[in-house]
């Protein structure tokens, strides 16, 4: 099985937000995926919950506080949102599964400088060669200064940039319905799919 972890220990920047439409992307292409939810807002498993039972299937990975329970045989691709302040031990026991990580980053200083930190300690990781790293920009308005300087550290980091997503009402809208910009009439979002061709050409990869 294919494992691909949203994480970043700094909260709000957008994990669920990706970790759901990243089991949407996989769904779409005939994937049996599973989403696992590992922080305590339960923001992944609440947004499963609210899925339409006509929708192309994600069923639930389930998670406590110390393991992931196996997957059921014949689940081909795993996602897993994890929480804030993930470091230490939760963080080896997540990588363990992992066979690519997504960092999503916002383009504030605070969160910059969070995101150094955790992708050291990536890197530090005994799995880190195993382990494919991207960078997501989220909520990038790409005629900022902020969006400038966010591009001028991922650069440095000589990791992929794997998109920027806008900040845009459609996610809002889509997760209040359980759906996914993979769901719906391309037309309806075709600005945002533009942003994940990238992300989903590495998801592929």
């Amino acid at each position: 099985m294919t494992v691909v972890v949203i994480a970043n220990p700094k909260g709000g920047v957008g994990k669920s937000t990706l970790a759901t439409n990243v089991a949407g992307y996989f769904s779409s292409q005939g994937h049996a995926v599973l989403l696992g939810d590992a922080d305590p807002q339960q923001s992944s498993r609440l947004w499963l919950g609210l899925r339409p039972p006509t929708e192309r299937p994600i069923a639930a990975w389930e998670v406590d506080a110390d393991l992931l329970a196996k997957p059921p045989k014949g689940t081909t691709h795993g996602v897993l949102d994890t929480p804030a302040g993930l470091h230490g031990r939760r963080l080896s026991d997540v990588l363990k599964f992992a066979d690519k990580v997504i960092v999503p980053l916002q383009p504030s200083v605070f969160d910059i400088f969070a995101a150094r930190a955790f992708l050291d300690a990536l890197a530090r990781h005994r799995r880190a060669g195993r382990i494919q790293v991207g960078i997501v920009g989220m909520r990038v308005d790409a005629r900022t200064i902020a969006a400038d300087n966010l591009r001028e550290f991922v650069e440095s980091l000589g990791l992929p940039v794997l998109g920027y997503v806008r900040d845009t009402q459609n996610y809002i809208h889509l997760a209040a319905g359980g759906l996914t910009l993979f769901d719906v009439a391309p037309a309806r979002v075709e600005k945002d799919l533009a942003q994940w061709q990238g992300i989903c050409r590495w998801l592929d990869q």
